[in-house]
């Protein structure tokens, strides 16, 4: 982009700042099928059927307003601009050829995203590692295509960024982006608080300080990065990930497993997301249930998981090893919403046992159904679960799976203690979640403001 004049972009894209009405933004990851592929899912369901996360959380959010949301993805599937509407949400999906430059290194890539150079390209040569190392520093920042995004942009009017992740190198493009095009840049956490390259460390101090604003639900992440980038704690705000209440309206628990085929009296434990055995701790939720049901009589307990993804082949190598009978797993990615209530609805405590989280979105949505919690103490949870047992939450040490049997046994042995604590989370789920609570918010840090006719009623 050499060519391109600072001034000349910012002639073409000046913006009437007071109106910030389409909102431009970008979910991690380098290429959209990176994350689709790993969940099992097409581009059309996609479109179609996907619901919830922070992704559609934060566009209902901002419907709320009569904000316009662009979903802008880049992929190896398109050779020209692909324009599509996501279905449940009315926002508008562009699709964007990755650069030619990112898809010839990514040819020679056996995983992208690991942490060494070996993992990324196999094993090479120690004359032929530089290249690679400093090949793999600069290969995320060429998968966006710079030039036809602007183009975009401006053809789509928007005028602001937000960014699923800060750090992350679309992140710093998207900086860039912002300042030519004169329009604010912001960004939230949702797990990524690592860098894989020397050139993000060197970059990253000087576009997070020339970013609008970062949102920061966990406090353990705004420590870090407060520590880190002494600078910009004047730009942070925690904002919660806002979830459709109305969406998550429990069904009733009796009809919900006649249903599914539940006998009324077994006890039920449940989990749902995508398949990532470590990042999720699911090798420790396996190893707590089988440690629960040695000690009581599993035929009256049933663990539900509800979830595909990369790691699929792995738990099921668990699941094995662990000679686990009393378990239910639907092994694919479900997107009916009212399958997934059923099996929510059904159930009487909701495990979290993630290692790792930014600020998670499935034990909100348990919470919304009226289920009590069991969660590792990852990023987000403590700040979910703020009051521990008053949120409807019990908090234990992550990597525990002795702490996370005894407190699974607490709720499945105690009935009407874990329907109390039910109640509790769903009044709090109401209460600090709800798309009014977020969008209040996210119009007072974000600037944007109502259409005219359209906004919040409070």
């Amino acid at each position: 982009m050499s060519d391109i004049s600072a001034a000349k972009i910012g002639k073409n894209f000046e913006v009437n700042r007071p109106a910030r009405r389409t909102v431009a933004l970008f979910p991690w990851g380098d290429l959209i099928e990176d994350y689709l592929n790993g969940i099992g899912v097409s581009i059309e369901e996609f479109c179609n059927q996907m619901t919830g996360g922070w992704l559609f959380g934060y566009i209902d959010a901002l419907k709320l307003l009569g904000i316009k949301t662009v979903i802008f993805c880049i992929s190896a599937r398109v050779r020209k601009p692909r324009y599509l509407n996501h279905i449940p949400t009315g926002a508008r999906i562009c699709i964007l050829p990755a650069s030619r430059s990112y898809l010839g290194i990514r040819r020679f890539m056996i995983n992208p995203y690991a942490w060494s150079v070996e993992e990324k390209f196999g094993k090479m040569k120690s004359h032929s590692r530089l290249v690679c190392s400093l090949i793999s520093d600069i290969a995320p920042y060429l998968s966006t295509p710079a030039w036809p995004l602007i183009q975009e942009m401006r053809r789509m009017k928007c005028n602001l960024i937000l960014c699923q992740e800060y750090e992350y190198p679309r992140f710093d493009v998207c900086v860039m982006l912002g300042k030519l095009l004169r329009i604010p840049t912001f960004a939230t956490f949702q797990g990524g608080n690592w860098q894989l390259s020397r050139l993000e460390r060197f970059v990253r101090r000087f576009t997070l300080d020339a970013s609008d604003g970062l949102i920061i639900s966990s406090n353990t992440e705004t420590q870090r990065v407060c520590s880190r980038y002494k600078s910009i704690s004047t730009k942070i705000s925690k904002i919660f990930n806002p979830i459709n209440l109305q969406e998550w309206e429990p069904l009733d628990r009796g009809k919900s497993r006649e249903k599914l085929g539940i006998p009324q009296s077994t006890r039920v434990a449940i989990w749902h997301g995508r398949v990532d055995v470590y990042r999720k701790g699911l090798d420790i939720l396996v190893n707590a249930w089988r440690k629960l049901c040695r000690n009581h009589d599993a035929a009256k307990r049933l663990l539900i998981l509800v979830g595909s993804g990369n790691d699929s082949d792995e738990l099921r190598q668990l699941i094995n090893g662990a000679n686990l009978q009393d378990l239910l797993w639907v092994d694919r990615y479900v997107l009916d919403r009212t399958t997934i209530l059923s099996y929510l609805s059904a159930a009487d405590v909701y495990i979290f046992p993630s290692r790792h989280e930014g600020f998670p979105v499935a034990p909100i949505e348990a919470m919304a159904c009226g289920i009590p919690v069991v969660a590792a103490a990852a990023s987000g949870i403590p700040d979910i679960f703020e009051n521990g047992e008053a949120d409807g939450g019990l908090v234990v040490p992550r990597e525990d799976p002795d702490a996370l049997a005894a407190s699974l046994g607490r709720i499945l042995d105690n009935p009407d203690w874990g329907r109390m604590l039910g109640a509790r989370a769903r009044q709090r789920a109401l209460a600090c979640f709800s798309l009014n609570s977020i969008a209040r918010q996210l119009q007072d840090f974000l600037g944007v403001h109502p259409v005219h006719g359209n906004g919040l009623n409070f």
